[in-house]
């Protein structure tokens, strides 16, 4: 019986492999003696204390401390401590007819140690622990022929009434660190996927969730925004010239422009490739107009550090959200209509799209 030991990650690193056997010795040690404080009670129900209480000693009392030694000075210290994590369930197999199969403590001794193996992540190790168990129980039994005493007594009820509450308290204590651990790590891998790594903008998926809420949200209160679509002018000569390398700074340079020029209600993206979007809820034209204009200046102003010669421009095509985008498509189109207007007179300009009453478009370059 080791008590509860913590989860172990699915897959842990070798260094933390070896050390298993460090952070189950103190487990084992309480383990092994809240079973000798039960076991010794039993002794002294059936009389055999004087008999056995030597044989409690070495198996509970000493037997930590040697499996800690034969784990530390093994040359594989992780394997060392399987065997030892085995060992200890058979020796409560052993201590089962030892105690004339005294119920209570029995089966208590038994499914906390067979539980146990489960906590240490081990896989199907409290499958292998069983034969153990079983096997030392059985030789026992052969050797000795117990007399069964299955009651147990007030003093062994009461000697084993604390096992069940701390190794209970101990589990319940571990799940909650479990749980919180998980919870953690979902809302960081959700932070994570919301975000482009190599821009620190919003990834595409979580932009367009964002974009289509305030497409709904203007398509019913009417309160203007606007959606940017913002291009690195001539970037794949960028590519074919000067390296990905280049390529992929270039891009990483123009995101950190982009999410220094938002505001924090701004919702802005990588959309793709070397494409960049950003919405603009509850925003006028003129501040929409701002904000893109001082991102083309900003990136129009980046001078790479590894190659300064090189001069980035960019595109800007702005769109409002209007009655005749349906859909998010609507939208995104519209702003991609003025892109495509901004680079076919020029490049490193921003044009707009305005949604006409009729439901027509009408376009005008800035």
């Amino acid at each position: 019986m080791t008590a509860a030991p913590q989860p172990a990650p699915k897959h842990r690193s070798a260094s933390a492999r070896a050390n298993t056997y460090r952070s189950i010795y103190p487990l084992r040690i309480l383990g092994m003696g809240l079973g000798l404080w039960v076991i010794c009670s039993v002794l002294i129900q059936t009389g055999d204390l004087a008999r056995f209480g030597w044989l409690a000693l070495v198996t509970l009392g000493l037997w930590p401390h040697l499996a800690y030694l034969h784990a530390r000075t093994s040359r594989n210290p992780y394997r060392a401590e399987v065997r030892n994590l085995l060992i200890d369930s058979a020796i409560v197999g052993l201590w089962i007819p030892l105690m004339h199969f005294n119920l209570l403590p029995s089966v208590v001794l038994a499914v906390i140690t067979t539980h146990d193996k489960f906590g240490t992540g081990i896989k199907r190790l409290w499958l292998y622990s069983l034969p153990g168990m079983a096997g030392m129980a059985l030789l026992g039994t052969l050797v000795l022929r117990p007399e069964p005493v299955l009651a147990s007594s007030l003093s062994v009820i009461i000697a084993t009434l604390p096992v069940i509450v701390l190794h209970s308290l101990a589990v319940s204590f571990t799940s909650y660190r479990l749980i919180r651990t998980v919870a953690r790590q979902n809302k960081e891998l959700k932070a994570l996927r919301q975000r482009d790594a190599q821009t620190g903008l919003f990834a595409r998926a979580h932009w367009q969730e964002q974009a289509q809420a305030v497409l709904e949200g203007a398509r019913r209160s009417d309160r203007p925004a606007w959606l940017l679509m913002i291009d690195i002018d001539h970037f794949k000569p960028i590519n074919d010239v000067h390296g990905h390398t280049v390529g992929d700074e270039a891009i990483r340079v123009v995101g950190e422009v982009i999410r220094e020029s938002v505001r924090d209600r701004d919702c802005a993206g990588r959309y793709g490739g070397d494409e960049f979007a950003v919405v603009c809820a509850d925003t006028d034209e003129a501040h929409a107009h701002a904000i893109a204009q001082r991102i083309r200046e900003r990136i129009e102003a980046l001078r790479l550090a590894e190659l300064p010669e090189l001069r980035l421009t960019s595109s800007i095509g702005m769109a409002r959200a209007s009655h005749s985008h349906m859909t998010l498509r609507d939208w995104l189109n519209a702003a991609d209509a003025a892109l495509y207007r901004a680079k076919h007179e020029g490049r490193n300009q921003v044009a707009s799209v305005f949604g006409a009453l009729d439901g027509g478009e009408l376009q005008r370059p800035y």
